[in-house]
């Protein structure tokens, strides 16, 4: 507390006591109120000089202990305050040094570098000195080189004593082999460029149906062969005086062959339908064992009543293979019978439902309805299945059929032309033409007749060997390949080239084949000596 405030509360209190105090001098009496009013102001006085004193003692006290504090709180600044400036100048120091060992092994740096500069100028000189003299060396060299030239040039005129003229005669006889070389080059090139341009379109929709179709070929022959369990059950199967042979080949309209072939008869006929009763009929005698002309009409109607089944099931078959809806019972029928039916060993029905999905794969690819395109391709050889039973060919036979049960316009068009018969006017008769091409000329789909397939590799035997220069020529992986021998005295390599196009050429223009055929030219030096 304050001197002042110590005071002014000593006053409050002498002022309250001494109204007290007259207030109570007042009660009891004039003058003994003023004497004992007196004696206590006196008291109250010297009380109040005491608390006077005392208080300016206290401040005195504190005065001195703030005065003590603040000169210790200076010196504490200042102690700090040397000792941070003792550690900058220390910090400052330290890094004048490190500054110093820098700049002195920079300095080393660079005095390293200019001995090596000057080392590295040192050999320059010397390299550039030794290559001038290398310059006059080889200067001195084609100088000789010349003069040697200009001699073996000279040597050479004399000796072969050829003028200007036959010189410039044989550098165009060079000039002509090199241009035939290149000629060669650009007919091997323009051929690629063209084959991959031309048929880029036609290979992507080809392969891309045929990549996605795959279709078993049945193999055709005109025989069964039944196997038997001993030779014993031919006799059985022959009966007494050839009754039962008799009845079974009158019954199914087959041929059976009983020969020395070791147990196995040989069922011959040219309906499949024919042919599959009485193997069925004749493996179900073997089996039951009761073998007599009564037991054989019993079997082969059972055998008849089966086939036919077969026959509505392969139908059925085809038809939910294909995805084709909607068509007639009996179509259906005659879509089974083509599964006993070949055309030049290809079973009729795979071939059909082969078509079928190929027309729709590439009705597809083109946009067309591809649900039409598949009916098409399913029904174009309908006509197959009645070829023995009406006369005509299977288009006419097809179409009357169709026409019969309804079917779409555009089928029987597509029918109609699948053979070329008819121009194709529309998309899907084209469709269904191109695709009954590439299943026929798939490799192994069909076999061809001998005859003409002999006149096909003699054919192109005789084309190849017209040509000057050839020796020989050899038609080979059943004519689609020809390998023909050059006589290597009259051609050139490049010359072959140019030979190999041209029967190529000719190949395309006089002949009919599927697929392609490779022209494989070979030439060859053969030198033989006898040892004696």
């Amino acid at each position: 507390m304050e001197l002042w405030q110590v005071i002014v509360l000593c006053l409050l209190s002498f002022g309250v006591g001494a109204a007290g105090f007259g207030f109570i001098m007042f009660r009891l009496g004039g003058k003994h109120r003023m004497k004992f009013a007196e004696a206590h102001i006196e008291s109250a006085e010297k009380e109040a000089l005491r608390v006077i004193n005392e208080a300016n003692e206290k401040a005195q006290a504190k005065k001195k202990t703030a005065l003590i504090e603040a000169k210790d709180e200076i010196y504490k600044f200042k102690a700090e305050a040397e000792k941070d400036i003792n550690r900058q100048k220390q910090e400052s120091e330290r890094d004048i040094k490190e500054r110093r060992n820098e700049l002195n092994r920079n300095e080393k740096r660079l005095q390293q570098k200019e001995e090596n500069l000057e080392k590295k100028s040192d050999k320059i000189e010397k390299l550039e000195e030794s290559l001038v003299h290398k310059n006059k060396l080889l200067d001195e060299k084609v100088e000789a080189a010349e003069r040697e030239k200009q001699l073996q040039h000279d040597k050479l005129v004399q000796l072969s004593g050829l003028s200007m003229e036959q010189a410039k005669a044989e550098l165009l006889s060079l000039l002509d082999g090199e241009l035939d070389h290149e000629k060669a080059v650009r007919i091997i090139a323009h051929e690629q460029r063209v084959k991959d341009e031309c048929d880029n379109k036609a290979r992507a929709y080809i392969s891309l149906a045929i990549s996605r179709l795959a279709s078993e070929t049945v193999s055709e022959i005109a025989v069964s062969v039944v196997p038997l369990p001993s030779d014993e059950m031919k006799g059985r199967i022959i009966g007494r005086e050839g009754r039962n042979i008799r009845t079974l080949e009158q019954l199914t309209g087959v041929d059976l062959i009983i020969d020395d072939t070791p147990e196995a008869i040989t069922l011959s006929s040219h309906d499949r339908v024919r042919r599959e009763i009485a193997r069925i009929s004749l493996e179900r005698l073997i089996q039951d064992g009761r073998i007599h002309p009564t037991r054989i009409e019993e079997m082969v109607e059972k055998a008849k009543h089966d086939v036919e089944v077969k026959i509505k099931q392969e139908g059925e078959r085809a038809v939910l293979d294909t995805n084709v809806n909607g068509l007639n019972h009996e179509i259906v029928k005659l879509l089974g019978r083509l599964y006993y039916r070949t055309s030049y060993s290809q079973n009729v029905l795979a071939h059909s439902i082969e078509v079928a999905h190929l027309s729709g794969i590439l009705a597809s690819e083109l946009g067309v309805d591809a649900t039409l395109a598949r009916r098409a391709g399913l029904l174009h050889d309908i006509g197959k299945a009645l070829t023995q039973e009406i006369d005509g060919s299977h288009v006419h036979i097809g179409i009357e059929v169709c026409k019969k049960y309804k079917e779409n316009p555009e089928v029987l068009h597509a029918i109609e032309a699948h053979h070329g018969d008819v121009e194709a006017k529309t998309v899907i008769a084209a469709i269904v033409q191109a695709a009954d091409a590439i299943s026929a000329a798939r490799p192994g789909a069909r076999s061809e007749n001998y005859e003409n397939y002999i006149k096909r590799l003699q054919k192109l035997e005789e084309i190849c060997t017209a040509y000057n220069g050839v020796e020989k020529s050899f038609a080979i992986q059943a004519g689609r390949e020809v390998r023909i021998m050059v006589k290597p005295d009259s051609m050139n390599d490049d010359g072959m080239v140019i030979l190999a196009r041209d029967i190529a050429k000719k190949i395309e223009d006089d002949m009919e084949y599927p697929g392609q055929i490779k022209v494989h030219l070979i030439r060859e030096s053969r030198v033989i000596d006898f040892a004696k």
